[in-house]
């Protein structure tokens, strides 16, 4: 695991951008497209705000998946992350991609999940962008995440902190309005991914960082399984670093 630490979250952003970017041309200029796995939350805001900028990247041979959503969430709510990844994403490219699959899981998740898995193991990952939980999650695989399942998206408990996390980052009004289960990448499969850009700033998820680099490889800290990935980059800022020694 390669670890970046910036001075900034501006700074953080822009070094995830040009990394994920970097891996897209590659894997372009190699096979003449690239997928791509893309994340949502506070964490990437910055990072995706960079991406959508990012030169001498062919769109058009991208075609991107959706990371995780909320069971039961319509597309415009607020929270929605599909509807995050068309705002912050998919409408701000200079050009269309060549197909995005984003989680349907209002009204049949087990449904949303074959489906979409069929089409995401057709596409081999080249970049998956992903952020860890204040839990330590990846994706919404909460503690104790599963390590084993080869399915490609599952249905999964959301705990309550990491119900809190999203209550506390201004999605919810109340922890009574956030859904208790989504549907989520699951593990292994973001594993398979030949790259991974993981951008995690604020002070909040420094325990999480310390926990993922530097403790036991446990299902207890879901993104601790980064250790065993051999092409994953931690983009931090100060804040998120400050626990690490570094």
């Amino acid at each position: 695991m390669e670890i970046i630490i910036s001075e900034t979250k501006a700074e953080l952003g822009r070094q995830a951008a040009e990394a994920a970017a970097a891996a897209l041309r590659g894997a372009i200029s190699a096979r003449g497209e690239a997928n791509l796995i893309v994340a949502t939350g506070a964490s990437q805001f910055e990072m995706l705000a960079e991406l959508v900028q990012a030169p001498k990247v062919d769109w058009g041979v991208v075609t991107a998946f959706h990371l995780d959503e909320y069971v039961g969430m319509p597309a415009t709510h607020p929270a929605s992350f599909r509807r995050y990844l068309r705002e912050r994403f998919v409408d701000r490219l200079p050009q269309p991609l060549a197909a995005f699959y984003a989680i349907d899981a209002e009204t049949d998740p087990p449904l949303a999940c074959a489906e979409l898995g069929a089409v995401l193991v057709q596409h081999p990952i080249d970049v998956a962008l992903i952020g860890i939980g204040e839990n330590g999650h990846l994706a919404f695989n909460d503690p104790p995440a599963d390590f084993v399942t080869e399915l490609p998206y599952l249905v999964v408990a959301l705990d309550e902190a990491c119900r809190r996390q999203q209550l506390n980052e201004g999605w919810f009004s109340t922890l009574a309005e956030v859904p208790k289960e989504a549907v989520s990448m699951s593990i292994r499969q973001i594993l398979k991914s030949r790259e991974l850009v993981v951008t995690v700033p604020d002070r909040r998820k420094a325990a999480a960082v310390k926990n993922t680099v530097q403790g036991p490889i446990t299902p207890d800290v879901p993104a601790s399984i980064l250790q065993n990935h051999p092409h994953c980059r931690l983009f931090l800022d100060r804040e998120s670093a400050s626990l690490l020694g570094l």
